[in-house]
């Protein structure tokens, strides 16, 4: 680790202004970085033993959300969340019931109840910053992940304020993506990323093609029982609570150019990636605009380093996600809940 990583870190711990809160009986600390250093969230943490996060939070759902609205992701550290069965409780305290995963876009494993690992992709692929499901005409406005067990190296899940992601985009961009949107096209099948049956969670092409015909999602079967699908969504939306302008879309993370480099090479044509995304009239979006996408992205990330027990709630719209590369085991649950279209 370098100095000035270093320093920065420390700047960062000694910028923190604790809170006490003393809710059920339990007695926790809000942290609250300095937002120039982007190495902490908003941190509920305790020193009791004894804490169990599913008993706290109906107590503390107020200020919970509160928090949510203001900084858009709860770090919740020291409950000692360590089982399935303990982040199940924790989401009920949420909700009655989480949303399954469909329309999916990464490989994922159902641990139980419609908790998921949270992700199955190989540990040395980077995964791009998005906000879950926002390429969807139906997303979870509530995501939350708990960590089993953090990586020996790596692994960690970078966020970033989509609010902030959005402001650090050109005029110039925001308008061309407010005017035209953007346009999807996922090719399923053939072997690389998912398949059909994968994604919509059915063998029925009949239950597809309903799916595709409700949410205006032109679809089209091909060989090899290969389905290629194409549909537009905002690319620039208001939170539902909030009201404010959000950065919400699948633009940088679906584009080809940021494919891994082995599924690039693998593929003939560009009209069989994987996937894509357009403008919404069609048009390419230029690569220029897509490393200012990146950029801002990068200049809104807040990373930090997981540890055993930890629970990260976010809301899905204010805030995106990505993962980090990672050496040695890894497991995070994730699960979602109040779904918004």
């Amino acid at each position: 680790m370098n100095q000035d990583i270093r320093q920065q870190r420390l700047k960062s711990l000694l910028a923190t202004q604790p809170r006490l809160h003393r809710l059920d009986q339990t007695s926790v600390n809000i942290l609250y970085a300095d937002a120039n250093a982007r190495q902490v969230p908003v941190t509920v943490i305790t020193e009791d033993k004894d804490a169990l996060l599913h008993k706290w939070i109906p107590a503390g759902m107020a200020m919970v959300r509160e928090q949510l609205r203001t900084h858009g992701a709860l770090l919740f550290r020291g409950f000692n969340v360590a089982s399935v069965e303990a982040f199940r409780l924790v989401v009920q305290a949420f909700s009655e019931e989480a949303m399954p995963y469909t329309q999916r876009s990464s490989p994922r494993t159902e641990i139980k109840d419609r908790i998921y690992t949270s992700t199955d992709h190989p540990a040395d692929q980077y995964i791009n910053m998005h906000n879950e499901l926002s390429y969807s005409y139906r997303w979870p406005l509530q995501i939350m992940f708990c960590c089993m067990q953090p990586a020996a190296k790596g692994g960690e899940t970078p966020i970033a304020d989509s609010r902030q992601v959005l402001k650090a985009l050109s005029p110039q961009t925001r308008q061309q993506f407010r005017d035209k949107g953007i346009m999807y096209v996922r090719n399923l099948g053939g072997g690389l990323g998912l398949d059909w049956q994968q994604v919509f969670q059915t063998d029925s092409r009949e239950s597809v093609e309903e799916e595709c015909r409700q949410n205006e999602m032109h679809f089209e079967w091909k060989d090899n029982n290969r389905l290629q699908i194409r549909w537009t969504r905002p690319a620039i939306v208001k939170h539902p609570a909030t009201g404010e302008e959000i950065w919400f879309n699948h633009a940088y993370f679906f584009n080809a150019a940021n494919l891994d480099e082995a599924v690039a090479d693998a593929v003939m044509s560009r009209e069989d990636m994987p996937f894509n995304t357009f403008y919404g009239d069609g048009s390419p979006i230029p690569v220029a605009v897509l490393e200012e996408i990146g950029a801002a992205y990068e200049r809104s990330r807040i990373v930090f380093p997981w540890k055993k027990g930890d629970v990260l709630l976010m809301d899905n719209m204010l805030m995106s996600h990505g993962r980090y590369p990672y050496e040695g085991n890894r497991k995070i649950m994730v699960a979602m809940w109040e779904p918004n279209r």
